[in-house]
């Protein structure tokens, strides 16, 4: 899993060209192992049962790339929405657009200018409203980033499959019936993070979430080698470090298998190798360790997992 689906444009049909339609198909990379295939599994018969997903869980855990492995296995184009703070109802629906303004000067009579301006207003629908219109699936990254008050509109879609549409777009409909294969994959991080917003009771009761911890040992293995291309012996003790720091229960923030990949790959980099011995070895996993388990310019707490990892470098290499 991790990182290991690759997006390619979509050839876009007229009638929704403003949109970023994504077509998503399974990297060289990926990795499927027993516990991923049984996550999937089951958000899809809550999907086949007609059911919103809510993918939750710590920042590392890998909810983005299983939310586009399930997208992928609905086998519909799909559109990508990151929660923001700044976003407002028309960035999640859509908004007007149209504006002209134009200077002519006469060459007669160089002191005078004639200002043309016009204003033509034509709606554009933006990324939800596609997705329903046209039965996508939504992926909605760490929607609780977004305000409660921008993400009411899904209140209706999620539950009455309607989509109140705004009186300015013009036309005869006030309502878009979402089309039945409309499907919604959200993200979200625990509340406790910064910056992220308590979702309202009403939207959490309309999808199911499914709580997301660490890996199992042989996925983060798997994962990390398919990241890393390291040897399978290598790989598993770079894990079992990352673990034992996760199970000591002494960091702000557990690491996750961010982590290892990270010290992996810096490793390819460095032509370093997983020994004991190998200084270059210990600053990496110092290095990355402490800085993904601590807040920035915490370091006392940096200082007491720079001693962890030393320690369990010792007892795994």
């Amino acid at each position: 899993m991790d990182e290991c689906l690759e997006l390619g444009p979509m050839e876009k049909e007229q009638m929704y060209s403003k949109s970023e339609v994504l077509v998503l198909h399974k990297g060289e990379g990926f990795v499927e192992t027993p516990y991923i295939r049984a996550l999937t599994e089951r958000a899809m018969s809550y999907i086949k049962a007609g059911f919103t997903i809510n993918l939750s869980g710590p920042a590392g855990v890998g909810k983005t790339t299983l939310a586009f492995h399930i997208a992928d296995q609905m086998g519909h184009p799909a559109v990508l929405m990151c929660g923001d703070y700044e976003y407002g109802t028309s960035d999640l629906v859509g908004g007007l657009s149209g504006y002209h303004k134009q200077f002519m000067r006469d060459n007669f009579i160089r002191s005078v200018l004639k200002t043309d301006e016009t204003m033509t207003q034509h709606w554009v629908d933006n990324r939800l409203t596609t997705a329903c219109k046209y039965g996508f699936t939504l992926i909605y990254d760490e929607f609780t980033r977004s305000r409660p008050e921008a993400n009411n509109i899904l209140l209706s879609i999620l539950q009455e499959r309607m989509m109140d549409l705004p009186v300015r777009r013009g036309g005869d409909e006030t309502y878009l019936k979402v089309d039945p294969n409309f499907t919604g994959l959200f993200t979200s991080n625990p509340e406790e993070y910064a910056g992220v917003h308590r979702s309202q009771d009403a939207l959490r009761d309309r999808m199911i979430t499914m709580d997301l911890d660490h890996f199992d040992e042989e996925t983060e293995v798997a994962i990390t080698q398919a990241k890393s291309r390291l040897p399978r012996k290598e790989t598993e003790k770079i894990v079992k470090i990352v673990r034992a720091l996760r199970e000591s229960g002494a960091c702000e923030f557990s690491p996750t298998v961010r982590g290892a990949i990270m010290i992996a790959r810096s490793l390819t980099v460095l032509n370093g190798h997983v020994k004991g011995s190998s200084a270059i070895f210990q600053q990496v996993c110092q290095d990355i360790l402490a800085s993904e388990t601590s807040r920035v310019g915490s370091k006392s707490n940096q200082a007491k997992v720079r001693d962890l990892v030393k320690k369990f470098v010792k007892q795994y290499c």
